[in-house]
């Protein structure tokens, strides 16, 4: 992707965060699952960190080689016209942001989810050290003239090394060090009460991105509480891998195909929609 239509597209990207509605993401993991999410009419495309990996043989959690994941990713780029965010984990044993970053920007997407865990340990990373990567991204970005999305996660709410009692001072006081550091977006994933969400948007201003699924608040009631980014993570690449479970269980079971018979789509369409 050249440098005019990468800086477009991150441009359109970062615009959808400010619309009248509340961007939303149905993450994706490789081509056809793309184009399908494209075809419904979504505005953009995120990807799935776990869902790349768990296709391509790795478990989560940043097992997957970085130049896999990039590959893929460029992939899912190269075969849609929407903007595509990449979740790059925590940035992988790359050494180099640089590098990370202009990588990322050569095969095309133009914004990223940056996490703050660190897999070894399950543990939170330094906030100043990632706060400084985030605001190495935000200049190698603009070194490029890319307007690259950054979506800063902080896993306070993820991980039981973080006491319940620490958990909201601590997203919030990484929230406000991320978007200090360029930031555009504060992902908190496992933050499902939407009390807590506002308080989260009066004491950090600015876009919100919360991973929804059940037991989330509807998009409609985050919506009214002001969130500007609704996201599904890895749960439509398992939620795909369920129905493929139910599938063969009806096989095996009674040997009938009702699954299929309500889910399926027909062939053509599927070879249409892939050689389009």
């Amino acid at each position: 992707m050249n440098a005019v239509a990468a800086k477009a597209k991150a441009q359109r990207l970062r615009e959808l965060h400010d619309g009248p509605e509340p961007l939303l993401l149905a993450n994706v993991w490789d081509v056809a699952s793309a184009r399908i999410v494209e075809q419904v009419g979504f505005k953009a495309l995120a990807t799935t960190s776990a869902g790349i990996a768990n296709l391509l043989g790795y478990p989560d959690g940043e097992n997957i080689a970085v130049d896999e994941m990039l590959e893929w990713v460029g992939r899912i780029v190269r075969a849609v016209q929407l903007p595509v965010t990449a979740d790059l984990e925590a940035g992988y044993d790359v050494g180099d942001v640089h590098t990370l970053v202009t990588e990322m920007i050569a095969i095309g997407a133009i914004g990223l989810n940056i996490e703050d865990a660190d897999h070894t340990n399950r543990s939170l990373l330094d906030m100043k050290t990632q706060a400084e990567r985030i605001g190495t991204i935000r200049a190698v970005a603009s070194n490029l003239d890319v307007p690259v999305v950054i979506n800063a996660r902080t896993d306070a709410y993820l991980l039981d090394t973080v006491k319940d009692q620490d958990r909201f001072s601590i997203a919030i006081e990484r929230a406000r060090a991320y978007r200090q550091a360029g930031a555009d977006c504060i992902f908190v994933p496992g933050l499902r009460d939407i009390e807590v969400i506002k308080e989260l948007l009066r004491t950090s201003p600015g876009p919100i991105n919360i991973l929804a699924g059940p037991g989330s608040p509807s998009v409609g009631d985050l919506a009214r509480a002001g969130v500007r980014r609704i996201s599904l993570g890895s749960s439509p690449h398992r939620a795909a891998l369920g129905l493929l479970r139910t599938v063969a269980q009806e096989l095996i079971g009674p040997g009938t195909y009702d699954q299929l018979s309500k889910f399926v789509i027909p062939y053509d369409e599927v070879n249409e929609l892939i050689g389009r």
